[in-house]
């Protein structure tokens, strides 16, 4: 017997954006002295805390120019956002997966938009 999960809805999230959300869910587990936190949850929040520069506003505006341009998708927006490359072989790294590739303009344009919001 299979048990297959249905997704419901599916949203993309920024570092700061998680951060936020997962700050909430942390304070419900402080409030509770007898409820332990999970592992993974304990990881993903030190994560978060660890990496996430921009408040969720920022980064919110970051997609948002990120999105603008014509090669960057809306995952891809919110990689390169929490990401933030610094240079074009990083940004290639990004783009690898993808069935197109950046013209050397198109890289600096997309780096550009990221010096702005580092």
């Amino acid at each position: 017997m299979t048990i297959f999960k249905e997704r419901l809805d599916e949203e993309y999230l920024t570092l700061a954006e998680t951060k936020e959300l997962l700050a909430d869910v942390e304070a419900e587990h402080a409030a509770d002295e007898d409820r332990e936190m999970p592992y993974e949850l304990a990881r993903a929040i030190e994560h978060v805390n660890r990496f996430a520069e921009l408040t969720p506003e920022e980064s919110r505006e970051f997609v948002a120019e990120l999105r603008e341009h014509e090669k960057v998708d809306e995952p891809t927006a919110y990689k390169i956002a929490d990401l933030k490359p610094a240079n074009r072989d990083e940004l290639r790294a990004i783009y690898a997966q993808e069935r197109f590739s950046l013209s050397g303009d198109e890289l600096d344009d997309v780096l550009g938009i990221v010096a702005k919001h580092v």
